[in-house]
């Protein structure tokens, strides 16, 4: 039973739930100096925050010349988990804030991601977020498409025997946004305030792609969710 206007909550990871993006794409930087292109970190986050690196292989090989194959992608994502466990950290707010919702909506919540499952699941581990999701965290690698299809959200929605009109969307990109509005959900957009565009997506841009409510701080998702009415 659910205190909330919503039958399930489904979170996005990246951005939402962990302070993950500056480390990937510091990561992603240094990859890509090694193959002729050379941008800082915040210009990779400008670039690339939102999307899966192996859907802008287009991008990539014509910055580079670079023919983007399975084996440099799977040493990205070794170099990137390397630095993950070493650096990585939640949101702030984020694991007090999960906990509040996971109580307000009788568990039913789901992390559903653009990115690899291993990544999206120890990053959950590592930040003490995991418990709150076991058996449902989801990643856009296992479905047809990825964000900004729908996909992943439909597939969170349908294992909690959800309407995913009757969810609630957590996201922070216009990528993500987008994604849960075709599935239907109503999307709350997350943007810390002086981050557009580094790790999260601008305000307006979000609301300009569907999101229903754009807040700024982690802490105030339970009761943004829990005052929630829908226009008449």
């Amino acid at each position: 039973m659910s205190d909330l206007p919503f039958d399930a909550v489904l979170f996005d990871c990246d951005g939402v739930l962990v302070d993950s993006e500056p480390i990937t794409n510091r990561v992603l930087a240094e990859m890509l100096g090694e193959l002729g292109w050379k941008l800082s970190t915040e210009e990779s986050m400008r670039t690339f925050t939102g999307k899966a690196v192996r859907d802008e292989a287009a991008l990539i090989e014509a910055r580079t010349g670079f023919a983007i194959t399975p084996e440099w992608l799977a040493g990205f994502r070794e170099r990137r988990n390397i630095a993950l466990h070493a650096d990585l950290l939640a949101i702030p707010g984020a694991v007090d804030a999960v906990r509040r919702v996971h109580a307000l909506a009788g568990g039913r919540i789901a992390c559903a991601s653009g990115a690899d499952l291993h990544k999206v699941e120890f990053q959950l581990v590592k930040v003490g977020l995991h418990d709150f999701f076991t058996g449902y965290v989801f990643s856009g690698h296992d479905t047809p498409r990825s964000k900004p299809f729908p996909d992943v959200y439909l597939a969170a929605a349908a294992a909690l025997g959800a309407d995913p009109v009757r969810c609630a969307v957590v996201e922070d990109t216009v990528t993500g946004v987008t994604a849960g509005v075709a599935a239907g959900a109503t999307v709350f957009g997350y943007s810390p305030p002086g981050m557009a565009g580094l790790g999260h997506s601008d305000p307006d841009a979000m609301r300009a792609v569907g999101a229903s409510v754009v807040f700024t701080d982690m802490s105030q998702l339970p009761d943004v969710l829990a005052a929630w009415r829908a226009p008449r």
